[in-house]
């Protein structure tokens, strides 16, 4: 009766060894997701996580030196300082496009259909009512629809990516009505490649 035991043992071991060889391959395959971005504030790193040194952005150029999708922009390019766009603002719990906020976005893709070798991160903001998790979730789908507007424009995707923030840098930090409708809001940082 011990050799049966012996023998599942021996078989789960090795199973469990296949499932952890498949699941590294998983998450390497999954990095190179084109729609992830990572949430790496390279300005005031206050989370205390790793920005990529130079050797891991060597490492993630194809041969030709252009940068492997996925790759936060903010850490691979240079933040164009020449341009200033005006923020979109949402209603409150809201991730629609208000017609009011769109010809804001149409001032954004003009200027990235002239200048090609710029690209864009857009930031989703909310204002500090709700939970974190929730607020992160409702700037993340802020920034999505209007990356959305921008490819509908005409804007390649792989020249977008979007990233929210939630309710961690308020526009303004008042905790009244016209504050929260500062900070329910979508913005633009500009790239040069």
């Amino acid at each position: 009766m011990k050799c049966p035991v012996k023998i599942i043992a021996v078989a789960a071991c090795t199973m469990l060894a296949i499932a952890g060889c498949r699941y590294d391959d998983a998450v390497e395959q999954d990095s190179s997701n084109t729609a992830d971005v990572v949430d790496v504030n390279t300005d005031d790193n206050a989370t205390g996580q790793d920005i990529a040194s130079d050797k891991d952005i060597a490492e993630i150029k194809d041969d030709e030196g252009v940068p492997v999708t996925g790759v936060p922009f903010d850490q691979i390019y240079k933040r164009c300082t020449d341009v200033n766009f005006e923020p979109v603002y949402f209603g409150f719990d809201a991730s629609a496009l208000p017609s009011a906020e769109m010809a804001k976005i149409e001032t954004v893709a003009a200027h990235l259909m002239q200048k090609t070798d710029r690209v864009v991160i857009v930031e989703g903001h909310c204002d500090d009512r709700g939970s974190n998790e929730y607020n992160l979730s409702l700037g993340q789908l802020r920034a999505i629809a209007i990356r959305d507007y921008l490819v509908q424009l005409g804007i390649a995707a792989d020249r977008i990516q979007e990233k929210s923030y939630g309710e961690e840098k308020p526009a303004d930090p008042a905790q009244n009505d016209a504050a929260w409708a500062k900070n329910r809001r979508g913005e633009f940082a500009i790239f040069q490649k």
